[in-house]
């Protein structure tokens, strides 16, 4: 009881001073490990070298580098260009084309944010100007960008790998279906409700032939080149994540040069904002790791395993608990502070109860994906807001995501299930 007392009361009395979430983290583990295991503070010097040492992590910084390149370079709105022509005569017109420019743009950005942020600066005011209903606007544009961390790269399930040695292949290789099928779902409620009442989504009568629409793909082949250059060697077997990373880079520089409207200033400014999130990632890591060292060595994921196994709840019981308790502190922390900062507890407790490892990946970046959408930290709502130039609330974008939440929820169900959704192609490919 003194060991729980001692970790809830050092989180909140640090946090509660306006600390940095990650010293809040890490200065609560030294405590813990100078009181309960004989002054050992010294251990966590050697775990934070061996987790900062480790080459899956240092694929992170080039994958955000990666994403800031295409977010500043216009190739978002080339994108969202060749795409608009598809979905012209389709109930819902321009807001499948938010989803599918998400989902393009989170298979190379591994962002949610830079995500919201590419596709939103450039379908907002031309939905706008087009008489969209502007809530179905920004819910559809704050749900699809959750999607750039689901569908691989993604910044979720490198910090996930590199903390629990889990294949990030095998994650990246999951994330697909589950990331397409929650983007097919998106589109299937934008149709049903844009069927139901027309004016929330004005229909263009003017069709384009299909040689036009062809030739507008033809835009968007840098895009495909970059995802197939990162994703295809990971999961080819031919780079490592880091490596991968690295020539994405490289091809996202000259493509955003080439193709996009790239400059060596705004690369620096790309650089300068790359330091700048993963300092404030790494920071995070570092206190986690403190912690989860010293919850280890004192074998709390084992005694908690043991006590769930005594209240005969069950593996699902257990599941749904964890999930709820994702959904209540989503709303207080982003995504991956959240799972850096609850993987210590919930990966032994859910592997111990059987749960696949790279499901379990699966699960949670869903479950913190619905944090970015939930008020009144939901990071995506605070995005679309700015984007909107204060024209619609952030209550507003709220309410209009709820749908999506919704969406989200439906999909942890269908994978708990059905887990060979997430779990088949991995098996195939590794």
């Amino acid at each position: 009881m003194s060991f729980w007392v001692l970790l809830i009361g050092g989180l909140v009395s640090t946090a509660g001073t306006g600390m940095a979430l990650g010293a809040a983290l890490g200065l609560t583990g030294l405590v813990i490990l100078y009181v309960f295991s004989n002054g050992a503070s010294a251990l966590a010097v050697d775990a934070i070298w061996n987790v900062f040492n480790s080459f899956t992590l240092s694929a992170v910084p080039m994958f955000i580098l990666l994403g800031e390149i295409l977010l500043r370079s216009g190739i978002s709105e080339r994108a969202y260009t060749a795409f608009s022509p598809v979905f012209r005569r389709v109930p819902g017109g321009l807001l499948h084309t938010n989803i599918a420019v998400c989902t393009l743009f989170g298979a190379v950005s591994g962002s949610s944010l830079s995500t919201a942020a590419a596709v939103g600066s450039v379908a907002y005011p031309e939905m706008s100007r087009r008489g969209y209903d502007r809530d179905m606007v920004v819910g559809s544009l704050a749900g699809g960008g959750t999607l750039g961390l689901l569908i691989p790269p993604s910044l979720s399930f490198l910090i996930y790998g590199a903390l629990t040695e889990t294949s990030i292949g095998r994650l990246f290789a999951a994330g697909i279906v589950p990331g397409l099928l929650i983007g097919a779902l998106f589109m299937v409620y934008i149709l049903i409700r844009a069927m139901q009442t027309p004016a929330l989504a004005p229909r263009d009568p003017q069709g384009l032939p299909l040689r036009q629409i062809l030739a507008g793909f033809g835009q968007v082949w840098p895009i495909v080149l970059l995802i197939l250059a990162v994703i295809g060697s990971i999961v080819g077997g031919f780079a490592t994540p880091t490596e991968a990373a690295g020539l994405g880079v490289v091809i996202a520089a000259v493509v955003a040069t080439i193709w996009g409207d790239l400059t060596p200033r705004k690369l620096v400014s790309a650089i300068y904002d790359s330091v700048l999130l993963f300092s404030s990632i790494g920071f995070l890591v570092l206190g986690a790791t403190v912690l989860a060292l010293s919850i280890s060595i004192l074998g709390v994921p084992q005694q908690i395993l043991e006590a769930v196994a005594d209240s005969g709840l069950g593996a699902h019981g257990i599941l749904l608990i964890v999930v709820l308790i994702y959904l209540v502190l989503g709303c207080f922390f982003d995504g991956l502070s959240l799972m850096i900062m609850t993987l210590p507890v919930t990966f032994p407790l859910l592997t111990g109860l059987g749960f696949d490892p790279i499901w379990i990946g699966v699960l949670i970046t869903i479950v913190i994906e619905i944090g970015q959408v939930t008020p009144p930290v939901g990071l995506n709502l605070s995005v679309i807001t700015a984007l909107t130039n204060g024209e619609v609330s952030l209550g507003r974008v709220a309410i209009a995501t709820v749908p999506y939440w919704v969406i989200h929820l439906f999909a942890i169900v269908v994978l708990t299930l059905f887990p060979a959704l997430a779990l088949f192609l991995p098996d195939l490919l590794f």
